[in-house]
């Protein structure tokens, strides 16, 4: 099978647009700026729900569904957030169509809506304004609830599942008595994000807060999780938000507290979505294809046999058999590629660009022996083991090649993180090393909007837990009493 893939160090963007279409991830779709999901690359997402739900539930949330279509009167009601977003936002003005005299479908004029509606770009508004019917007493709190959604935000340079006009994402929002529960909440989905992407993506991640900036429309706060791509760009992987009670306040969302005082509740609002899989391929793959990590490969183990009459593959499927029984009771998921239509190496090469873990194949040769070759995709590498004990051979090297997989990741990130003290090193580093440069910032909006506007570069966190230490801004020589990270990102 020709793969015909750029490499990425040649072309990294081609390189990634190249491997999602080729991998059968996702395709361009007749609707500019939105993309098709296609089985293999869905099944990704798929996994990643089921995980993240799981965690959401474990942490006493509840799944509910909110309209589509927003009021846009809603968006009036919190200035910093429409204006956040009112350049992004895709309108609803008219609900029928019509023939023309020429049998032509049109927009039938007479049905202007009354107010026009916004297609959701983020569910705040919405979420709050039904919240206001659901709280009236201190006894109501907290609500804690998460929606798996579309979204819709006009996107003028698009590239799949990194920056889309309508993606997939999962969003909470919740409402509490307390700012300091807000705020523990906020920080408790932010932990949430970054076990699921270190031990599940294998991805390495900074947890920060953005600059006011950087914040989410709306937001007090906002915290996030940041990790490092194979280019040296980074990638914003995950947010958590306190939204203080400014939402509360614009739906008059209040409620009596235990002693009978009205009060405006607290909020928050969190969010992943289908970017992650961006992040997934981005940070993992190779030349070859995609390389992903077992615990979200939709095919953990493929099966290839080698024979030459029906004979032979009666015998070799009567073993594969016992061995998909024995892997799918461990709860690893197999695929016996027994097709006729493929040679093994044709197999061998899809398989490789797809990025399936781990590679069985079998021969008649190797059914004498009692053995098996195994390849494995992270390191390219094949031997010879026993079939004996087989499925525990291959329920411990899914393991290892997870683990593989992070330390490669968290390697290169770390060898690719840089303290600078100087403006002229900063902007050096940007072109002949890129990745994470840690630097001290006055602080200032306008010096961290100076230094966006002559290197493209971006504060994307100030790390939480960050040591403390005197030094003087990259740009202004102010003083200062940490350092931030930047970088150039998606």
């Amino acid at each position: 099978m020709s793969k015909g893939i750029i490499s990425k160090d040649e072309d990294y963007s081609q390189w990634f647009n190249e491997l999602v279409i080729k991998a059968d991830m996702a395709e361009y779709s007749p609707v500019r700026g939105c993309m098709i999901i296609k089985p293999y690359g869905y099944s990704i997402w798929e996994k990643m729900q089921s995980v993240l739900d799981k965690m959401f539930k474990d942490t006493g949330h509840s799944n509910a569904y909110f309209p589509l279509l927003i009021p846009k009167s809603f968006f009036s009601k919190e200035a910093s957030h429409v204006e956040g977003f009112a350049k992004e936002c895709a309108v609803v003005t008219h609900y029928r169509l019509k023939n023309d005299e020429d049998g032509q479908i049109v927009v039938d004029s007479e049905a202007k809506l009354e107010e026009e509606l916004i297609i959701r770009p983020t569910s705040e508004t919405i979420i709050w304004n039904t919240y206001k019917g659901w709280i009236q007493s201190y006894r109501d709190l907290p609500i804690l609830v998460n929606q798996w959604a579309n979204v819709m935000r006009w996107e003028m340079r698009t590239r799949m599942f990194l920056r889309t006009s309508e993606f997939l994402w999962q969003e909470g929002h919740t409402a509490h008595a307390t700012a300091e529960e807000a705020v523990a909440e906020t920080e408790q989905m932010l932990d949430v994000y970054a076990d699921f992407a270190e031990n599940w993506l294998a991805l390495p991640v900074v947890r920060g807060r953005k600059t006011a900036n950087e914040r989410f429309a709306g937001a007090l706060d906002t915290y996030c999780i940041e990790a490092l791509m194979q280019d040296g760009k980074a990638l914003q992987a995950g947010t958590s938000h306190f939204l203080g009670q400014n939402f509360a306040k614009a739906f008059d969302v209040k409620f009596a507290n235990k002693e009978g005082k009205l009060d405006y509740v607290w909020a928050t609002s969190w969010g992943v979505s289908t970017r992650l899989i961006g992040a997934l391929i981005m940070a993992h793959s190779d030349d070859a294809g995609l390389v992903l990590p077992p615990k979200l490969a939709p095919i953990q183990v493929v099966i290839v046999p080698i024979y030459k009459h029906d004979e032979e593959l009666e015998n070799i499927s009567s073993y594969v058999k016992t061995l998909t029984n024995d892997l799918k009771a461990k709860d690893i998921s197999v695929k016996f590629d027994n097709r006729d239509t493929q040679r093994p190496g044709f197999k061998f090469a899809e398989y490789e660009l797809k990025g399936v873990p781990v590679r069985v194949a079998i021969g008649s040769r190797d059914m004498q022996n009692g053995t098996v070759e195994l390849a494995r995709r992270d390191t390219k590498t094949k031997e010879t083991v026993q079939q004996e004990g087989l499925a525990n051979t291959i329920e411990a090297l899914l393991e290892e090649i997870q683990s593989n997989i992070y330390s490669k990741a968290y390697n290169f990130r770390e060898e690719n993180t840089t303290e600078v003290d100087t403006y002229e090193e900063f902007k050096r580093l940007l072109d002949e090393k890129p990745g994470f440069l840690s630097a001290h910032w006055d602080g200032t909006p306008e010096t961290e909007q100076r230094i966006k506007e002559e290197t493209k570069a971006t504060i994307r966190c100030i790390p939480l837990n960050n040591a403390q230490e005197e030094g003087k801004c990259i740009l202004t020589g102010k003083p200062s009493t940490q350092r931030v990270l930047f970088a150039r990102a998606y």
